[in-house]
């Protein structure tokens, strides 16, 4: 896969009166796009110029919900969610981990703004075919593109959904809600969104969460694959050192190793049933169906729990089902997610003009489960893709005092601890906090929901009591389908 990240029901009709500002907001609930979780809310939309530089042409409107806290006596700022992605709608983030935000939202209201090109907010969405793009050359991965800025061009300009623009639409909405200050909680692409946020109205800001961070300064793509490649062996070392692991499937290297090499020469032919709708469905399993599975598994420590015992199946026993299983449910979960035009749109004015200057090391990518593939095809769909608006500063070190807490996984597959060190060196009044054997997003972590009350409850990083952390374990792994060993 080359990109791996209507259900707002309006209750009543009558409105409320949001405070402390004007905005009509009206009962309403969000929800997860799998439809595993709803949340009540208060739910609005407001109007911005899709190109603020001509604010008489085309208007969108920012889907914007506000989940109330409890407390009547709450604080003044509330905390403002940024999904990752790029993609993601903040509002179907924030339905599937709400419970992690509970400590949170008793205290503070949670306002969630779908960023424009997501979501409810005008989305950038493509009909692609996953299995299509899977195995597609440079000239196909071309087409595709152009098929999908043909289809959004008729109700977007893609060069107007990117960071820069999204900042802006962030600060109108603090404003028309009429809060002076407000939180943030950035999560992976949110991270770089709520950094240059931080940059241009730090004023605004009493305090900030990066969880998985993206360094400015970072051009996300050409070293990806390594930073995969490394977490994956981090998987796989902690199952051969854990003794009910080894002994269940001996060294997990080995079956990586063997199942890359046999599916690099001779794809398998699977043949199992739909894992949410029991369609028995044909696929052909190759090495591209395999990277997919082993990426998205490392993002978490529960997937990465089922990943030494379906590297065993398919390489000792030629069971392929349960890895066909994982990329179907990977691959259907992503594609309900991700609004793709705006992913483009990102992407190909914030990263891709600089891989040329990050001077990829192609042999080194090439040894990886990845290889090359995904740099190539992002560099082959931004030749298709046009740039959009772009801060001059957006790839510059940040300096902020504003207190900051930073949230990494020791195994994180995609933004490695040492990038939040990068970005912590520039937030003087900062505390980066690393979860042992965890993946990409610590929200859904132990003690992490206390870990975040606490700093904002305070707003500050200083004498955080983090030791919680220390105790908090990746879930077991799986030496038989029926779970962990006893």
């Amino acid at each position: 896969m080359l990109i791996w990240a209507l259900a707002l029901l309006l209750a009543a009709p009558a409105a409320v009166i949001a405070a402390p500002g004007a905005i009509a907001f009206s009962p309403c609930r969000i929800e997860h796009p799998a439809g595993i979780a709803s949340v009540a809310a208060e739910c609005t939309r407001i109007n911005v110029p899709e190109d603020a530089g001509h604010p008489e042409g085309r208007r969108i409107e920012l889907f914007v919900a506000r989940v109330p806290a409890v407390s009547a006596r709450k604080a003044g700022d509330p905390l403002f969610i940024l999904a990752g992605g790029p993609g993601a709608a903040a509002s179907e983030f924030y339905a599937g981990v709400a419970p992690a935000f509970t400590r949170v939202n008793r205290d503070r209201d949670i306002i969630l703004v779908d960023q424009r090109g997501t979501g409810r907010s005008n989305a950038l969405r493509c009909a692609l075919d996953d299995e299509a793009m899977l195995n597609a050359g440079e000239g196909e991965i071309e087409a595709l593109t152009r098929r999908c800025l043909e289809e959004v061009s008729t109700h977007a300009d893609a060069r107007f959904y990117t960071t820069s623009v999204a900042v802006g639409d962030l600060e109108a909405v603090r404003r028309a809600l009429g809060y002076g200050r407000i939180d943030l909680y950035g999560v992976s692409y949110g991270t770089r969104v709520a950094q240059q946020y931080l940059r241009h109205h730090g004023a605004r800001v009493r305090a900030v969460i990066l969880d998985g961070v993206v360094p400015p300064e970072r051009i996300l793509g050409p070293d990806i694959a390594l930073d995969a490649e490394a977490a994956l062996h981090q998987v796989l070392a902690r199952c051969a050192a854990d003794p009910d692991c080894r002994k269940a499937f001996g060294d997990p290297a080995v079956h990586y190793r063997g199942l890359r090499s046999q599916l690099s020469a001779q794809p398998v032919a699977v043949l199992l049933p739909a894992p949410r709708t029991g369609e028995r469905l044909a696929l052909e399993f190759g090495v591209a169906h395999l990277a997919t599975v082993l990426r998205l598994s490392t993002y978490s420590a529960e997937q990465a729990a089922l990943l030494p015992l379906a590297l065993h199946e398919a390489h000792m026993h030629r069971n392929f089902v349960p890895l066909a299983a994982q990329y179907l449910l990977m691959s259907d979960a992503l594609g309900g997610q991700m609004a793709y035009g705006m992913h483009h749109s990102v992407v190909c004015t914030e990263d891709a003009p600089w891989f040329g200057e990050a001077r990829a090391d192609r042999a080194a990518l090439a040894a990886t489960f990845i290889g090359t593939q995904q740099l190539d095809g992002l560099t082959a769909l931004c030749r298709a893709w046009p740039r959009g608006a772009l801060d001059a500063d957006l790839h510059a070190p940040l300096r902020s005092d504003v207190p900051a807490l930073l949230l990494s996984g020791s195994a994180d597959p995609v933004t490695p601890a040492r990038d939040a060190a990068r970005a912590a060196a520039g937030l003087t009044r900062s505390l980066q906090v690393v979860i042992e054997g965890m993946g990409h997003g610590q929200i859904g972590a132990p003690c992490v929901d206390r870990l975040i009350a606490d700093f904002l409850r305070t707003g500050s990083a200083n004498g955080l009591d983090t030791g919680c952390v220390r105790r908090v374990r990746p879930m077991p792994f799986f030496t038989t389908l029926a779970g962990p060993a006893p």
